[in-house]
């Protein structure tokens, strides 16, 4: 077969120098502008503000942003801290047909090290753009099996960094190649922390952030690799998938699309397995006109993902209750979204909530777990006090490529989230600078 890793590093090289569409540079300044959206809230929240206090004293030298703490140093140090920042708050895109969210680690390496180096803005968005065809392409190919142990974010994410990390520092694909095959080795995040209480999913693309830029400055400066770490027998697809990747799938169709430009932006502040039910929640309010204290029971029937990561009846924190369908379904119901402010202390603790959120149940539907990654749906089953019974199946989510999030949507998503953080005028000034400007984005002091 063809070795995957050549055909890669060849189409992240070709970014380097080819015409960029409107679209596909458009594309890149929606991804900055949402990864700063979902990165600048998670900036004032545990785990970075621990980590940033623990790591101050190893800021290292340098010209890369720490939003966390508003500091300059090391690339690794800032992408690292970034990076955990932009995965908290649960707002990071996602790629997926891959059960994947590039955002969080890519960005966050690549920001880093183009503010380390001070390279062009045009640099920063077709690093990005590699970045993400690697990342998301390599998703492809050990999906669905992969997620079954492994968190992609953290095992894939640790690749996208390197990639985008060996762009900046003008690798050739022959470099890019061993950036690939060196991040290989360096990728992990398994998926027990993603089941239980505790800090660590957060920092899984943090770590990946800052192994990727490891994997890329070393490639980027000579140090070599197996070229078949990506499919060979004991490679990274044969140790984190049920098979050596579906490396068919993965490359078909590069040079002709990127997945850049078939991204979901989250609409909710939640896991995304939630999205089907909360968006046909949302639409079966609007047509049958009930709200919270007409639910007399609602059962969601979900794919596997769904059932084995939101089904949490009795979360314990906010990052359980953002992979809980019980708490977030009482939410919106009672709140009218699931945004920042349902997983504040005062609303965790709401008895109305937790009431409501005995009467909702979630199943796995073998159908809809066969569908799964290409399609994320569920199917409703809502009973009402009066005795109606209303069922739905919802099969997109908003926010997806075939539901897209308009621009407009998108500001308003940023203004929200980033301006919970930010002034008006700051917000204002950041916002023009990702999607007109052409210069890097800069510093930014929180709070003011």
């Amino acid at each position: 077969m063809t070795n995957p890793i050549k055909v890669l590093a060849n189409a992240a090289a070709s970014w380097q120098s080819c015409n960029l569409t409107e679209n596909v540079t458009w594309a890149t300044r929606r991804v900055i502008l949402d990864w700063f959206a979902t990165t600048l809230p998670g900036c004032v929240l545990p785990p970075a503000t621990l980590l940033a206090d623990a790591l101050s004293p190893q800021l290292g030298q340098g010209n890369a942003i720490c939003y966390v703490n508003g500091q300059f140093g090391s690339a690794r140090n800032a992408a690292l801290l970034n990076a955990t920042a932009s995965h908290t708050v649960e707002f990071d895109d996602i790629f997926k047909d891959g059960g994947y969210h590039p955002g969080s680690p890519t960005v966050s390496a690549a920001l880093a090290v183009a503010q380390d180096k001070g390279v062009s803005l045009a640099q920063l968005h077709r690093a990005i753009i590699a970045g993400y065809e690697i990342g998301c392409r390599i998703s492809l190919a050990i999906q669905p099996s992969h997620y079954r142990y492994w968190h992609t974010t953290s095992t894939v994410g640790t690749i996208g960094a390197a990639v985008a990390t060996a762009m900046i520092l003008g690798a050739d694909a022959d470099r890019i190649a061993h950036a690939i095959a060196l991040s290989s080795s360096f990728a992990g995040g398994h998926q027990q922390n993603l089941q239980d209480g505790g800090m660590a999913k957060a920092l899984h693309p943090g770590h990946a952030a800052d192994a990727g830029i490891l994997a890329g400055i070393a490639a980027a400066n000579g140090v070599t690799a197996s070229l078949d770490s990506l499919h060979g027998d004991q490679g990274f697809a044969a140790a984190t998938s049920v098979s050596s990747g579906d490396w068919l799938t993965a490359l078909e169709g590069v040079g002709e699309w990127t997945p850049i430009t078939r991204m979901t932006v989250k609409n909710h502040g939640c896991c995304g397995h939630i999205f089907p039910a909360l968006d046909g929640l949302k639409l079966l309010q609007g047509t049958e006109g009930f709200d919270a204290d007409d639910i007399d029971s609602i059962r969601v029937d979900g794919y596997t993902a769904t059932y084995q990561m939101c089904n949490r009846a009795d979360p314990q924190s906010a990052q359980e209750a953002r992979f809980s369908i019980q708490y977030c379904i009482a939410a919106q119901l009672l709140l009218g979204g699931v945004r920042l402010a349902a997983f504040s202390p005062d609303v965790l603790a709401r008895s109305d909530i937790h009431s409501l959120m005995q009467k909702v149940a979630v199943t796995e539907d073998a159908e809809l777990a066969a569908a799964y990654p290409k399609k994320r749906m569920a199917r409703l089953h809502v009973r009402l006090k009066d005795g109606r019974q209303i069922n739905h199946f919802q099969e997109t989510r908003k926010g997806d490529p075939e539901d897209p999030l308009s621009d407009e949507e998108l500001v308003a998503k940023f203004d929200e989230l980033a301006g919970s953080v930010l002034s008006p005028a700051q917000l204002s000034a950041l916002r023009q600078t990702i999607l007109y400007g052409d210069v890097l984005p800069g510093t930014i002091r929180l709070g003011t």
